[in-house]
């Protein structure tokens, strides 16, 4: 019994990477491809204007492409978006490198620089990319013009809420290369998928985030960099943002208070009180606000930098 089902998972892996092989072929990357420490990042860009925005996405977000699409198809009406997948993410290989904040900001910024894509710019960050903005702009001010956060991590978040690191288990590294997470596809494909109205993601788009999510669903990448959360606070610990950067924070409005009355907000309130330009946004929606609230985020968006426009 033990033998037949060793031989049919092995037979499964079998079909897994050869479905693998033909999805690339078929579904290639849509953007361009830059080497990066001899590897491929890829890089998406859309429309023009007087900003570039970069967007930089959560952990574990699969394709952050895909992903962040409406949002970009908002914003670029009226400005330059980017965004650069990390080793490990959508169109991007993988790495052997750990998932160091400096890694990830170094190799953001050699993708950015070898694409010709001039600064200074506008990040964008979602989630966990909020420690890697708040490094790249106390290491490299002069690069970057404001920050625009999607309900981000802080590296004070932690110790203001009296929380633990998460981690990952490292056997999760093996659910993308076995097809694990392919047949998890298979059984619950909702789970893999924005959480937004109907109309909101193109077939083409739900397509290729399946397919996506079945051949990188968890590597290596993604529970390296969950485990290197902790090392990255601390790296980042003692850094706040610049008092002269333009911040400005969306977070969700759900109302969650703990027992000593803080919250998401009060919270946010704490990290830009230095900032002399900034401005805190609730909305409501789901920790992925940019999922449905898009078309309000992008109206704040430019009315946000119309304030610096001339600095």
């Amino acid at each position: 019994m033990v033998l037949a089902l060793a031989a049919l998972f092995l037979i499964w892996i079998t079909i897994h990477q050869v479905m693998a092989a033909y999805e690339q072929k078929k579904y290639p990357e849509l953007g361009e491809l830059v080497e990066v420490d001899g590897k491929n990042i890829h890089v998406y860009t859309k429309g023009e204007g007087p900003d570039t925005i970069v967007l930089l996405s959560g952990l574990g977000t699969t394709a952050p492409v895909l992903d962040f699409e409406p949002l970009i198809d908002e914003m670029s009406k009226s400005n330059k978006v980017v965004v650069v997948e990390p080793f490990g993410y959508g169109w991007s290989d993988l790495t052997d490198k750990n998932r160091t904040v400096e890694s990830i900001v170094g190799e953001l910024r050699t993708a950015l620089i070898k694409l010709d894509i001039e600064g200074p710019y506008i990040l964008m960050p979602h989630s966990i990319s909020g420690i890697y903005s708040m490094y790249y702009a106390n290491k490299y001010p002069e690069e970057i013009k404001a920050i625009i956060g999607i309900d981000p991590t802080l590296p004070n978040a932690l110790e203001y809420f009296d929380e633990s690191v998460p981690t990952m288990p490292k056997y999760m590294s093996y659910i993308a290369p076995t097809g694990i997470a392919r047949l998890a596809l298979y059984l619950s494909p909702e789970d893999f998928l924005p959480i937004a109205n109907e109309g909101t993601y193109s077939e083409k788009n739900i397509k290729m985030t399946k397919i996506l999510s079945a051949q990188r669903g968890y590597n290596k990448n993604i529970v390296n960099e969950a485990n290197e959360i902790k090392n990255n606070i601390e790296e980042t610990r003692n850094m706040s943002f610049p008092s002269d950067l333009p911040v400005m924070i969306f977070t969700t409005n759900d109302g969650k208070v703990n027992e000593e009355g803080k919250s998401n907000i009060t919270f946010y309130q704490s990290e830009l009180r230095n900032t002399s330009l900034h401005k805190l946004v609730p909305l409501e929606g789901h920790h992925y606000l940019h999922w449905t609230q898009y078309k309000e985020m992008s109206k704040y968006v430019n009315d946000f930098t119309k304030a610096f426009a001339n600095d």
